[in-house]
């Protein structure tokens, strides 16, 4: 506990009572005054001020007492109102009430802060530890490849090898947009227009060598459109689309177009093993990886996440249609709120 001083006690107990001190001041001139037009003996001045202070003094004693243990109980309070408020001394008046509820305000805006940012926090671990064991993965599957006697004389193994790579990119890109988008919604956007076919063309070029590998046959019809955009984060979003289509297709084709319908809606579209009825409303939350990415043990359910918060963000969006065994039909509303 602080160490009371008490020159500055007493300078602050002053100026709380400095309107009654003054008041009582100016009466006791008055009086006086009075008395002394009326020709009153000194000594009845004398005796009524004495009188006055003998009333008010043991008052003022213990409105000082009052006033004290306020103090202390309000210095006492700076050690744990980060924790609760329940020790706040009553209100004495309508203007003391006015600012413990300003107080209590900033109070719980403080601890709604402070659980998000604990919440965030236990999120960003929980995502990072199962990052680390992702990109071990492939990280691992490199290593074995580079360890082999000759690497040239297998040039079966490159296709590999540049499969773990373009993994290892991806999670990295991951991680790093997770952050950006996480840390209060701070991106480095930058608006403009921008041709989608140079765009998508950009990520297909990046997953062309994973196309051959799994032969997957590549329906791309040209896309004369053009959007006002960032290109950096769209073409995250795209890659991240094309990338669950390549990761859940096993054979047949992947096609891209715009919708007929929507003139400026992205149409990705896959022959995979499509996603169950009761995860599609829940495919966009953070976390959730449904049957699909439970089966294969290597979803982050963050992927889809990012897409959604990034391409709202963008005043874009996103829908995705799916049958199991049929296929999944990702669209993306590349509309802006200029072009609405």
């Amino acid at each position: 506990m602080e160490k009371l001083n008490v020159w500055k006690f007493a300078k602050a107990y002053i100026k709380y009572c400095r309107k009654f001190i003054l008041l009582f001041t100016i009466a006791v001139g008055v009086f006086a005054f009075v008395f002394f037009l009326y020709d009153i003996p000194i000594k009845a001045v004398t005796y009524s001020t004495s009188l006055c202070i003998g009333i008010f003094l043991p008052l003022a004693v213990i409105d000082i007492y009052k006033f004290y243990k306020t103090h202390k109980l309000l210095t006492n309070l700076r050690n744990s109102i980060v924790v609760h408020l329940d020790n706040m001394p009553p209100a004495k008046d309508l203007i003391v009430e006015d600012y413990q509820k300003l107080i209590e305000i900033g109070f719980a805006d403080k601890m709604k802060n402070q659980a998000k940012s604990e919440e965030l926090r236990n999120d960003l671990i929980s995502y990072y530890t199962m990052w680390v064991h992702q990109i071990k993965t492939p990280i691992s599957a490199m290593w074995l490849i580079l360890q082999t006697d000759d690497i040239a004389q297998s040039p079966q193994l490159l296709p590999e090898l540049y499969a773990q790579l373009i993994k290892i990119d991806q999670y990295v890109d991951m991680v790093l947009n997770y952050i950006k988008i996480g840390n209060d919604g701070e991106t480095d956007f930058v608006f403009q227009k921008y041709s989608l076919d140079t765009i998508v063309q950009e990520a297909v070029h990046k997953y062309a060598k994973l196309f051959i590998r799994k032969r997957l046959t590549l329906n791309y019809q040209s896309l004369s459109c053009t959007v006002l955009t960032d290109k950096k984060w769209l073409l995250f979003v795209i890659e991240q689309v094309l990338s669950n289509s390549l990761k859940y297709t096993k054979k047949g084709s992947i096609s891209i177009y715009m919708d007929k319908d929507k003139p400026k809606s992205l149409v990705i579209e896959d022959t995979g093993i499509g996603i169950e009825n009761e995860d599609l409303p829940r495919i966009f939350d953070r976390g959730y990886t449904g049957y699909n990415g439970r089966k294969d043990r290597k979803s982050t359910g963050i992927g889809l996440y990012l897409c959604k918060t990034i391409l709202i963000k963008l005043s874009h969006d996103i829908t995705v249609q799916s049958k199991v065994g049929i296929g999944t039909r990702v669209i993306i509303d590349l509309d802006t709120y200029e072009d609405k």
